[in-house]
């Protein structure tokens, strides 16, 4: 869809009723409709085979582990999955979090020969394992489906360029307000939707870089300001609002468009120091 959106070009000043709009807006809607009509990656992968397998991964199951052979491509049809990397000395980071939809294991392509990541279920995941040779195949005999893997493998770049720069140049407070976006697909959909079911703040420590208690202060901080809001039951999850956003956008709180300075009072969020006691 990427790939095809930016096929066409609009003059910035062009009106948005003028010919070239309408017939740019008609052709974009025709390659989207076309695309998504006539291909399926899920069908389409149900029915390669040489060495495909389809597989069902519970809650905290690895799927790959850092120094495993790195021989296939795995596709996500359902569920989530953490990567995760461990330095010699031990300490592990999140790389990121995947969800349905999307590609991971993609570093055997450039013939790397172990894995330098781990990969984890989430949740309950079924995921779809094809060996590097027959996805190379694929991608040489099904253009749609090249069309498809490059521009998940492009945007998964994209993004951890973006988390890079986010870590050199951002708060702790401004990239936790840019996880939760991100995993809530702020942006890529009309209505935002509730975060992956129970995800720990340990989690969220790893995946921006800082302590678990620093990701607790401003998670409270969040939701008194009505940025986000826990939901209860058994899924349970975040549930993120799109003011949000506006920590991500605002160097000072003033000015922010809504009362944010009003609300970030000392007794609200600072932890409190109990007075001495007098003996």
């Amino acid at each position: 869809k990427m790939i095809a959106e930016r096929t066409t070009w609009v003059h910035p000043l062009a009106s948005p009723t003028s010919g070239r709009a309408r017939a740019t807006r008609k052709k974009r809607t025709f390659l989207k409709k076309g695309i998504k009509a006539s291909f399926d990656p899920e069908n389409f992968l149900a029915k390669v085979g040489d060495g495909k397998t389809v597989s069902i991964y519970q809650n905290g199951q690895i799927v790959f582990s850092q120094g495993d052979v790195a021989d296939a491509i795995f596709y996500i049809q359902k569920g989530n999955i953490k990567i995760t990397v461990v330095s010699e000395r031990g300490k592990e980071a999140v790389v990121g979090l995947l969800v349905s939809g999307h590609f991971f294991g993609e570093a055997s392509l450039n013939g790397q020969p172990l894995r330098t990541t781990t990969a984890t279920a989430f949740d309950e995941c079924l995921i779809t394992r094809l060996p590097t040779a027959t996805l190379i195949a694929v991608v040489h005999d099904e253009p749609k489906f090249a069309e498809l893997f490059i521009a998940d493998l492009l945007n998964w770049n994209s993004r951890i360029e973006e988390d890079l720069i986010d870590q050199l140049l951002n708060s702790s407070e401004k990239r936790l307000a840019r996880m939760l976006l991100v995993l809530a697909n702020f942006g890529k959909q009309s209505k935002l939707e509730p975060i992956i079911p129970k995800i720990s703040q340990k989690t969220l420590a790893e995946m921006i870089g800082t302590t678990r208690p620093r990701v607790s202060f401003f998670m409270n901080k969040f939701r008194k300001l009505g940025f986000i809001a826990y939901n209860g039951g058994i899924k349970g999850g975040i549930e993120v609002h799109s003011s949000l956003l506006n920590v991500v956008l605002t160097d000072q709180p003033r000015g922010s468009g809504i009362h944010y300075e009003t609300a970030l009072k000392a007794d609200s969020f600072l932890p409190m120091r109990s007075a001495p006691r007098r003996k």
